[in-house]
């Protein structure tokens, strides 16, 4: 006879359904998180904020859109615009989301505006609507992989290995992202945004979608027009087409690690990455430091790594050593949703404190 397996345990991640209030119950939500040490005063002269560096970078960025954007132009019709628009994409698709990112925290520039206008920008880029995202991202930060409360998991378990191909060109979330648009416009919110998003923050969700769409509309009107897609090419198709660098980074930060734990040693990665894909993420790459200290500035990120990691597990050398530790792991996770990757602390180590254990913390 046949051995009957017993069907796998599949976990609501849905911040309106039972995880969340088990999360509360278990003191893992909004709860006290393992920071390694650091002196106080280096730990706040690496949070200073600058403009310099930012306004270097963005200004790079830009001069970098607009060349590659204006070769795709240039080139329209021939097989020289691909490179042009691949390259295009990247910085559109992939390098927005790395800035919407660090803007949300107001750390990339000292001047509020400037962090608010590249922000604004990037989160259009990536169908990233403003206000949602930057309570989402907050919660993110407060409640990070704990089930139930974070937003912003995006490879939930049972993996769904169809979802996590398509993802690398933000099929499924951007698809999401234009509905949530579009609820917004009539002024609607859904249930899991209500849990994060203040009532006196919503009205203005509501008028940067209105305004989202209209400039949507006017481009697939001038595409129309014009019965070309070249705009769309420029705006809005990059979105999907220029995703795929900045999933393939996204996915290192969290996927197949641990979840419910209280030690972002053990549910983020820092990974070694080359200087141009450190440029077009803005150093998230260092992510296991960011998350410990979201307030340390992306250009100060390396230094952070410098003086913890000595109480970090080994940082991962590149991508390719990377993928060999999630690729198999989302394979094992599709079949058992219980599996995670164990990321062992050097012994050198402070240990993780009693409470996090027992709130479910992987020694």
């Amino acid at each position: 006879m046949p051995v009957l397996k017993e069907p796998m345990e599949r976990r609501d991640y849905g911040l309106a359904g039972p995880e969340n209030r088990r999360a509360v119950e278990r003191g893992l939500a909004t709860a006290q998180w393992y920071a390694s040490p650091i002196p106080r005063k280096r730990l706040k002269e690496l949070m200073q904020r600058k403009d310099g560096p930012a306004i270097r970078d963005t200004l790079i960025w830009f001069a970098a859109l607009a060349i590659t954007g204006g070769l795709g132009v240039y080139f329209w019709g021939t097989w020289w615009a691909v490179p042009a628009f691949a390259a295009y994409g990247v910085l559109y698709g992939s390098a927005g989301d790395s800035r919407w990112h660090e803007c949300s925290h107001g750390t990339a520039f000292r001047t509020p505006w400037l962090n608010n206008v590249v922000y604004y920008i990037g989160s259009f880029m990536v169908l990233r609507e403003p206000t949602p995202w930057r309570w989402s991202h907050f919660r993110h930060h407060t409640d990070t992989i704990i089930v139930g409360r974070d937003p912003e998991i995006a490879v939930p378990r049972p993996t769904n290995l169809f979802h996590v191909v398509i993802d690398f060109l933000n099929l499924r979330h951007g698809i999401e992202e234009l509905r949530e648009i579009t609820l917004h416009c009539f002024g609607r919110m859904t249930e899991a945004e209500k849990d994060y998003i203040p009532e006196a923050e919503r009205p203005k969700a509501y008028l940067t979608a209105r305004i989202f769409m209209l400039i949507f509309a006017a481009v697939i009107g001038l595409s129309i027009w014009m019965q070309s897609w070249l705009p769309l090419m420029l705006v809005g198709l990059p979105s999907f087409y220029g995703a795929w660098l900045h999933y393939t980074c996204g996915l290192t930060q969290h996927a197949g690690l641990a979840e419910d734990v209280l030690d972002h040693r053990l549910n983020s990665r820092t990974v070694y990455m080359n200087p141009i894909v450190r440029f077009i993420y803005w150093n998230m790459n260092y992510h296991v430091e960011h998350h410990m200290f979201p307030m340390v500035p992306y250009h100060a990120l390396p230094a952070l790594h410098a003086e913890l990691k000595a109480d970090m597990p080994a940082a991962y050398n590149g991508f390719l050593a990377t993928y060999r530790e999630i690729i198999p792991a989302l394979i094992r996770l599709a079949k058992d949703s219980s599996d995670h990757v164990r990321r062992p602390l050097p012994g050198s180590a402070q240990p993780v404190a009693a409470p996090m254990a027992a709130a479910g913390t992987v020694a």
